[in-house]
């Protein structure tokens, strides 16, 4: 298992690029760190598959998955595909001390883009704050979120009624709006309505 676990990180160290996956910014400079039972490399296609027990780490993002593909394109940005029952990952939110996490069963991340998406049983939390959806694209760039019922924006699925997406958004109390006068405005979830919301039935 040890050795394994070696072999999975020594492939790990031929990545050259970070995988950044929210908002805490010092993460995009540490190296990516990957633990697994097995890893398979193909340098020629610059695939790295890593399976068993998955663990990805870069600073304060951790991803964790049964699989986890990182490929890479010839700008030498990576994509990180990890699959699960569930897939889960966190991360440290830039300058204060919550966390974003979410669970789906595919989380997809690119590190071009900087965005990452989720794909079915996707949930989603910010803070007090969470969403669910089947789908949930999340910008780490202005930390902004899209969330739809369906696989992918406005995709219906045939003889399927409209489906729904569900969010909590936690009420500010007085003691948060006192610690806010110092500190700033309060910052949460900001859903962003997609074009349509079908989907299948639950």
């Amino acid at each position: 298992m040890i050795n394994r676990r070696l072999a999975a990180l020594l492939g790990a160290l031929s990545l050259a690029a970070a995988m950044p996956a929210h908002a805490e910014k010092a993460d995009r400079e540490k190296p990516v760190n990957l633990e697994a039972d097995r890893v398979t490399v193909d340098d020629a296609k610059k695939v790295h598959v890593f399976d068993g027990n998955v663990t990805l780490t870069q600073g304060t993002l951790v991803i964790r998955g049964d699989r986890i593909v990182v490929t890479q394109d010839d700008a030498g940005f990576q994509k990180g595909v990890a699959t699960g029952n569930p897939a889960k990952f966190k991360q440290k939110r830039e300058g204060r001390d919550d966390y974003v996490e979410g669970i789906a069963l595919r989380i997809e991340h690119n590190a071009k883009t900087e965005k990452t998406e989720l794909y079915d049983k996707a949930w989603v939390k910010s803070g007090q704050d969470e969403v669910k959806g089947h789908y949930i694209q999340y910008d780490s760039l202005t930390e902004q979120y899209l969330v739809t019922a369906s696989k992918m924006p406005g995709e219906a699925s045939p003889g399927v009624p409209p489906g729904r997406v569900r969010a909590i958004i936690q009420p500010k109390n007085k003691d948060t709006e006192s610690q806010q006068g110092a500190t700033g405005s309060r910052e949460s979830l900001t859903l962003k309505p997609a074009i349509s919301l079908p989907s299948r039935k639950e």
